[in-house]
Parts: structure tokens; C-alpha cells; sequence
């Protein structure tokens, strides 16, 4: 039986086993009879989706399957990832849905289940969630209609739990450019942040069910960056275009952000930690004097940090073992180098309004500029690449791959990192390397995408 749950819960192509209609609905009924066998009563769910042409019918899909064995179902409808997770509890239902496939291009979707903790669904139901998949496959299911009866009233909820965030500062004196990535951050991030007293600009905010991600938000920041092309970026230009004080990045569930300073520079999630970090110690929030982030995050990073005698807890890649560590350690800050950051006082899931709340909010009180407060955080050279493959066998089991990898770390002489692993979303081998030079770890790279490609395909 193939494992159907990645890091990120069920991602695959709308449309497509296991994002096919039916399919959807034994999902939907597995995990609601599931939850109904535990709880000794009818669960009660919510769920809400991202702005692809493909949610709606997914969400209903799973309403239909979970309303089969009695669950009762609310939709909060164009909702952020983080939205629902807050909506779950809030509400007192027993569990929250997503569909989204975050990052992904419009073709693909996804879901993802949160416990009433913000925690994801855990591996027992996720086993016997694929399990039931593949006994009932093409099982039909009457389709119901969605209840969005009180999508208002879980937004403007969701709304006021930000501000509260804030903890009423004001940030009037700001002038922001936001880059919706034509996504599930559309329908909050202009308000929210009109309300805390921002000068707002709004980019990429009309979505129309195809163009989530393509060429904006979070995402496309990371792929100009990677690519030597910041200057092309709309966000960028739009900054230094307005005389703006910084530039925010959602991607399509605004789960992610990524940031541009005053002067249109790329402020990534590392950077994100540095700036939170310390102005959490500064205020005595810092527990344990410690951060957690991932395999990922750039050496600089944890030579900055130690310098501020903060140490940095390395998990592997997901904001799922990004939470397991900093729940583990009782630590108060984690995340990934891609802009998603978790504060577990205030909640367990990644949220980016609610950082970019909370990075506003440290500028503002300490009077500097993002440019300021990102600066002492020295960036090795890095250099990431993607390889589609046709399978994900353990990289140790082929020696050519075994091989390259091995005269790499000796070229890096112990001044630099090589990094080799799968996506847990997408049959994706990624490369990651740092070193001193900029140009002899992209040639390294690609030398090792090379024999990966022609050993794996």
C-alpha cells in the first residue's frame, strides 16, 4: 500500500487519485468515522479552502463523505491555513479541514486536518485513513450542499484574534506594500492591516482560480533570489517605487511570508528568526535562550545567533518536526528558511499575518527600520536545487549519487554544508549547498543534479 500523507498531509494534482471526487469522500468518512468512534459522538468539523478553481468541489467532496457516517460540517469558506486552525478551536469544533496545496501551482490541491490544539492529524489516523483509500476505492457518496452559513463570523473572528496579537500598537506612521499571491491572504491582509493604522498597497490580489502563486507571493521571491532575478520582482519595485518601509510575501494559504526591506532587499526566514529572536530576549520571551529551525536554514544563521548567546535546535525539514522540537524543548520561536514561522505561546500553527503582526510590531516599538533590525546576520553563499525524479530511493542505495555526493563534502573542506533529501510533497530530490563561493557551489550543484537525474530516472 503506498503512504499517501507527506509532511504537509495529501497533495497530488486536483483531480487525480487521491484528489478525485470519490476519493475525497473516503477521506472525508474515514477520518469522521474515526473521530465519531473516539469522541462517542457526532464530530463536528469546519474547514475552508484557497482561492483555486479546484477547492470548492474538493471541500464539498469531503463534507459529502464526512456527512455519510453523520459528521456535521461547516465551511469558512476563502479562508487562510492558519484561519482554520484558529477557527477550530475557537468554535469548539473537533477538527479543521484545509484545502490547499499552500506553495503549489493552481493544478495541484490538498489536505490537511488540525486537531482543536492546532496540532495535525497523527500517524494512526493518517494509516488508516489510506488504508480505508484503498479498500473502498470508487465508493459513491450523495454530495451535500456546503454550509457557509458563518463564514462572516469565523473571519471577522480570525481578524480580531490578529489585532489582538498586535496588542494595540499602532502602525500609522507605516506605509506597506502586500503581495497576496493572489491567494487566501486576499480577503484579510488589506484590512487587517488598514486597521492597525498601516498605509497599505496591495499587489497580486485578484485571484481567479488559476494564477495562486504564479509569479508572486512568497514563492516567486524565493525563486528570484535563487535565480540572480530579485530585480525583476514586483514586490521589490512596487517597495521602492511607494518609498515604502518594507514589502510582506504570502503564498497561496498565508501560512508562509516572506519580507523586502525599505531598500529592497530580500529578508527570508532566517533573517525573520534573527529579527524575532532578539526581540524576544530583549523582552525576556526568549525561553531557554534558544530557536528552532531546519536542516535548511543557512549556516550564517547559527553563527549569528551564537553570538548573541542563542543556541539553534536543527530538525528536519516540515513545521511539523519544527513544532515537535519546540514544544519538546518548551522553546518559543522556530521555522523554516521559507517564511514559515511558529510562536507556540500564541498558537501552533504557522501564520503569516500573524508575523508579519509581530515583525511590524518589533520595528515599530524599537523605532529602526527592517533594514536595521535584519542587519548582523552575515548569509553564506547557498545555492538550492530541484530534480525531478521518478522515484525516491534512499540516496544511499545508489552509488553513483553516494559517490558525487561524497567528493563534494571533500571539496567544501569542512567550510560549508551539502544537503541531499527528498520533497515531502513532490517527487522532487532538492539539493542544498553552502559554501565560501558562490559560483563553485551552483557548479557543484549542478554536477550532482546531473548524476541524480540520470540514476533516478
Amino acid at each position: 500500500m503506498d503512504k499517501l500523507f507527506g509532511t504537509d498531509g495529501i497533495r497530488g494534482v486536483a483531480g487525480e487519485f487521491p484528489l478525485d471526487e470519490k476519493t475525497v469522500a473516503v477521506i472525508g468518512a474515514s477520518f469522521a468515522k474515526q473521530l465519531r468512534e473516539e469522541l462517542g459522538r457526532e464530530p463536528r468539523l469546519v474547514s475552508g479552502r484557497d482561492t483555486r478553481e479546484s477547492g470548492k468541489w474538493i471541500e464539498t467532496a469531503f463534507h459529502s463523505g464526512a456527512a455519510s457516517v453523520g459528521a456535521v460540517c461547516e465551511s469558512a469558506g476563502v479562508i487562510t491555513t492558519p484561519g482554520v486552525a484558529y477557527t477550530t478551536g475557537a468554535f469548539e469544533f473537533d477538527a479543521g479541514v484545509v484545502i490547499s496545496a499552500s506553495h503549489n501551482p493552481y493544478q495541484d490541491n490538498g489536505i490537511k486536518i488540525f486537531l482543536p490544539t492546532g496540532k495535525k492529524l497523527g500517524p494512526d489516523y493518517e494509516r488508516k485513513i489510506e488504508a480505508d483509500i484503498y479498500a473502498k476505492k470508487g465508493t459513491a457518496f450523495e454530495l451535500v450542499q456546503l454550509d457557509t452559513s458563518r463564514a462572516g463570523e469565523f473571519h471577522g473572528a480570525y481578524v480580531g484574534h490578529l489585532l489582538e496579537i498586535g496588542g494595540g500598537f499602532s502602525a500609522s506612521e507605516k506605509r506597506i506594500v502586500i503581495d497576496c499571491a493572489n491567494g487566501a491572504a486576499c480577503a484579510f491582509a488589506g484590512e487587517l492591516f488598514e486597521r492597525l493604522g498601516a498605509e497599505v498597497v496591495t499587489i497580486h490580489s485578484s485571484p481567479d482560480g488559476r494564477n495562486i502563486n504564479e509569479a508572486c507571493g512568497s514563492t516567486d521571491l524565493e525563486h528570484l533570489v535563487r535565480d540572480g532575478r530579485f530585480a525583476e520582482s514586483r514586490l521589490r519595485n512596487t517597495v521602492l517605487e511607494h518609498s515604502a518601509d518594507l514589502g510582506i510575501a504570502f503564498d497561496g494559504d498565508a501560512d508562509r511570508v516572506l519580507f523586502v526591506d525599505e531598500h529592497g532587499n530580500f529578508v527570508d526566514g532566517d533573517a525573520t528568526l534573527w529579527v524575532m529572536a532578539r526581540y524576544l530576549k530583549t523582552h525576556r520571551k526568549l525561553a531557554n535562550s534558544t530557536v528552532v529551525a531546519t536542516v535548511m536554514s543557512n549556516i550564517g544563521l547559527e553563527i549569528a545567533l551564537a553570538g548573541e548567546s542563542i543556541k539553534l535546535l536543527r530538525t528536519d525539514v516540515g513545521d511539523k518536526y519544527v513544532l515537535d522540537e519546540l514544544l519538546k524543548t518548551g522553546s518559543e520561536i522556530g521555522g523554516e528558511q521559507s517564511g514559515h514561522i511558529i510562536f507556540p505561546e500564541v498558537s501552533l500553527v504557522g501564520d503569516g499575518m500573524m508575523t508579519a503582526i509581530r515583525v511590524l510590531k518589533a520595528i515599530t516599538e524599537k523605532a529602526v527600520s527592517l533594514s536595521q533590525a535584519a542587519a548582523g546576520f552575515t548569509r553564506f553563499p547557498q545555492t538550492l536545487l530541484n530534480v525531478v525524479v521518478k522515484e525516491k530511493r534512499p540516496f544511499d542505495d545508489v552509488p553513483q549519487i553516494v559517490t558525487a555526493a561524497t567528493e563534494i563534502d571533500r571539496e567544501l573542506h569542512g567550510e560549508g554544508r551539502l544537503l541531499l533529501r527528498y520533497s515531502g510533497t513532490q517527487n522532487l530530490a532538492r539539493i542544498m549547498i553552502e559554501g565560501k563561493d558562490q559560483a563553485a557551489i551552483e557548479g557543484q550543484a549542478r554536477r550532482l543534479a546531473d548524476v541524480i537525474e540520470s540514476a533516478l530516472n
